[in-house]
């Protein structure tokens, strides 16, 4: 697996590949923008780390890049200290996580590890199933969706969710839950909003334009279900 880090801080860039490479990853580490959309576009990526704040192109447009040409590796965010818009903008984009300045470059390595555990979980079971619902087909092992026919292109993030709300259809998911079976971390209050985030950019891929309408109903104060 490559781990491609993008990141214009070079004692950051080698102390975070020096750990991975402690864990027999394989590492490409560029400091620009326009580096990384080269990398991008000629290797395998297993998963990407990406600093907001680049000389040039921003983490941010990096992110939407890989989703908009889909690329579903699972992406991280590198965000300042307080920045929680930053937050939200790289969630909002395509995100899978994110990890705030300064950090542990342990704790780094264990949220790769999730995410990269997270993203092949179902291809390593070999199953082989579909998964439909008023025009929506889902794909497991290929993690593929469309929707009346039309591709539509998810994160991994957004993927896992809607496959949870599928697989439980008519009963409600409560947040709590669905944050550590996807997230497969600790939920803590502000885990809520990060929920939230990724369930208004999946309505908006699914077309949900009306509370009435939603494939996702929203259960105040409780969680999200798909009605059965």
């Amino acid at each position: 697996m490559t781990i491609l880090i993008v990141e214009d801080e070079e004692s950051i860039s080698k102390l975070v590949a020096v750990y991975l490479k402690n864990e027999n990853y394989a590492v490409s580490v560029c400091q620009t923008g326009r580096e990384a959309l080269s990398i991008i576009n000629q290797e395998k990526i297993s998963l990407a780390i990406l600093d907001v704040m680049l000389p040039d192109i921003t983490g941010f447009e990096l992110c939407r890049y890989i989703r908009e040409n889909n690329h579903r590796y699972p992406i991280i965010m590198l965000t300042a200290k307080g920045e929680e818009t930053d937050k939200i903008t790289g969630l909002t984009l395509g995100a899978d996580d994110y990890v705030t300045k300064p950090f542990k470059p342990l704790e780094l390595v264990a949220r790769v590890k999730a995410q990269l555990r997270r993203a092949t979980a179902y291809s390593s079971t070999g199953e082989d199933r579909l998964l439909t619902f008023k025009g929506l087909e889902v794909d497991i092992a290929r993690r593929k969706v469309q929707l009346n026919g039309r591709s539509i292109n998810l994160t991994p993030k957004e993927f896992d969710i809607l496959v949870l709300l599928l697989e439980n259809r008519g009963n409600v998911v409560e947040t709590e839950k669905l944050f550590q079976d996807v997230w497969q971390e600790k939920y803590f209050d502000t885990s809520s909003n990060t929920v939230m985030v990724h369930i208004r950019h999946l309505r908006e891929k699914l077309g949900d334009t009306s509370e009435q309408r939603a494939y996702i109903q929203t259960v105040w104060g409780v969680g999200y279900k798909i009605e059965g």
